[in-house]
């Protein structure tokens, strides 16, 4: 856990001490490094059959849970607007 708790917390001082910079675009970089991601977390979910075999009973978990949560959020969001008046 420590490992992806140090960079984060060296990426968040790094930004507060250099706000203050004119800012670089990483939009580019980020992208990247997101699809370089995914497709080295498709190989390791690839190569691994166990995982492969319980993926049926795993997506349809996962579609659940996707669901519960999309409906709850519209359910939060109208019951939110409401009490702020905003329509």
């Amino acid at each position: 856990m420590l490992v992806f708790i140090v960079p984060l917390l060296a990426g968040i001082l790094l930004g507060y001490f250099l706000r203050a910079r004119k800012r670089i675009g990483l939009s580019g970089v980020t992208f990247w490094a997101i699809i370089i991601l995914m497709c080295s977390l498709g190989f390791s979910i690839g190569s691994n059959n166990e995982l492969l075999n319980s993926m049926p009973r795993v997506g349809l978990n996962a579609i659940i849970i996707a669901l519960i949560a999309m409906l709850f959020s519209v359910f939060f969001v109208k019951v939110a607007r409401k009490m702020v008046k905003v329509e």
